[in-house]
């Protein structure tokens, strides 16, 4: 069983993290034999990374979740008693950020009690107050076991997921785009009207169509790029809000 990690960011800003006293020190990498130069400038990146700090030192599985964190700040999507699910959920940060936030553990009392869900292909160590799945969402029938495990339809869909980078821009920027409209469609099948969907794209001109799909399904789809995002990425969240549904039976 693994450690049960903490549930939410706490401050620490003891003489540890606040930085007041002490130098400001830049964490620098040699490039060790066999190590490519672009992977010790991302070791060095990482090292240096405030929010790779922070994560470590409130808890969370890795810095992306204060990208969710930081979304939900704008938009509240994550209310008690929501229904989540979380594609491509792997190491689980996003899940870990959803917890509290939903009530999943109940333990605002008088408040709903809300359910997250985090799928992905790769085995996950368990999160407590989320019910994680090793699935392929885009296997036949996923959403229908989706569905099941709910117990209905999802209030809010959500995707972190990128494509293995081929190393060719453009062609990891059409990846993700893809992914995306995948993960989109799979929304649709599952989310609840008036529900929200937000995923990760990457800026470049294929995400036209998207955002032209997203448009005709959803009452707002906005753009947004969270401070947690490395100013040097092209990534940015698409945050579509008020799904007007398929116009389907419920008991399809």
């Amino acid at each position: 069983m693994a450690k049960k990690p903490t549930s939410g960011p706490k401050s620490r800003a003891g003489k540890n993290s606040s930085g007041r006293g002490q130098r400001d020190l830049t964490v620098k990498v040699k490039t060790a034999r066999g190590r490519k130069m672009s992977s010790t400038k991302w070791l060095q990146r990482q090292l240096n990374d405030p929010y790779v700090q922070r994560a470590k030192a409130d808890g969370y599985r890795g810095r992306a979740a204060y990208k969710i964190l930081e979304l939900n700040e704008k938009f509240h999507f994550f209310t008690p008693g929501k229904r989540v699910v979380d594609l491509g959920a792997a190491p689980g940060g996003w899940c870990q950020v959803a917890v509290p936030r939903i009530n999943a553990l109940g333990e605002k009392a008088g408040k709903p009690v809300g359910t997250i869900l985090g799928v992905d292909l790769q085995e996950m160590e368990p999160i407590a107050g989320a019910t994680l799945h090793q699935l392929d969402f885009m296997e036949d029938d996923a959403d229908v076991k989706v569905k099941e495990w709910l117990g209905g339809r999802a209030d809010v869909v959500m995707s972190d997921m990128a494509a293995s980078a081929s190393g060719h821009k453009q062609t990891d920027h059409l990846r993700i785009i893809a992914l995306c409209e995948a993960a989109a469609y799979f929304a649709f099948d599952v989310l609840e009207e008036g529900g929200v969907f937000i995923a990760k794209v990457l800026a470049g001109g294929a995400e036209g169509d998207l955002q032209k799909i997203l448009k005709q399904k959803f009452n707002k789809v906005l753009n947004v790029k969270p401070p947690s995002s490395r100013s040097d990425s092209s990534e940015k969240f698409v945050v579509a809000i008020g799904y007007r549904g398929n116009g389907e039976d419920e008991d399809e």
